[in-house]
């Protein structure tokens, strides 16, 4: 049979369609999905560096009482000492501890064993601080200052009922020797051969402290 050529044209178009195979698509979603499945997931990553099994919590030294004050970073008063300076060391030996100058020497009519003080210069009109030295050795150390702290924590200024809970079971209250009302507060540490030492007045602030050894520490009268 023949066919007029114009119904072959016609057909020409329809044949290539035919022959054409559609490439299947890949479907968003399911690529979506394989990606996801691939990233690790924010659990993952956050225990990534994380050691297995049970992991201990961090753990702080136990709080202990407030001991003494510091400046730049210095250890200052003490159950033994000041500082570098320590109990039973000769003056020449304070002095090279202490670094700075220091004003003080006995009196040549009492001989070199007499009782006298070694104070820095700002303490030496106002004595508000200075180590004792007795016997060509130190004996104890003195202060005044509202700033600074004993050991243990307490400090001038403080009224005495705090003095007495802060050394709970370590304190001896006895009658001031010259002033009616007032209180001298005996504290002593197991295993310190020190002793911390607070005057009060009559209303009850402690006014001075200061760390000795015996009979030297129990002195009101300082040097006399």
């Amino acid at each position: 049979m023949k066919y007029p050529l114009s119904s072959l044209l016609l057909c020409l178009p329809l044949l290539a369609a035919c022959q054409r195979t559609p490439e299947p698509a890949a479907p968003a979603q399911d690529a979506s999905a394989a990606q996801a499945d691939a990233a690790p997931t924010d659990a993952e990553v956050a225990g990534a560096d994380q050691p297995s099994g049970d992991v201990p919590p961090a753990t702080a030294p136990p709080g202990t009482l407030p001991p003494r004050l510091q400046q730049g970073g210095q250890v200052l008063a003490r159950w033994d000492g000041y500082g570098d300076v320590r109990l039973g060391m000769t003056a020449e030996q304070v002095r090279q501890a202490w670094g700075g100058q220091l004003e003080g020497a006995p009196d040549a009519a009492n001989g070199p064993d007499a009782c006298y003080y070694l104070r820095p210069k700002w303490a030496v009109q106002d004595r508000s601080f200075g180590f004792m030295m007795e016997g060509g050795k130190l004996v104890r150390y003195d202060s005044e200052n509202p700033k600074e702290l004993a050991p243990g924590g307490g400090r001038a200024g403080m009224p005495e009922a705090d003095i007495t809970t802060l050394y709970a079971g370590h304190v001896d209250t006895q009658p001031h020797k010259y002033e009616q009302g007032a209180h001298v507060l005996r504290v002593t540490q197991d295993g310190q051969a020190g002793v911390l030492v607070f005057e009060t007045d009559a209303s009850g602030k402690v006014t001075r402290w200061r760390v000795g050894l015996p009979p030297q520490v129990d002195y009101v009268e300082g040097c006399g």
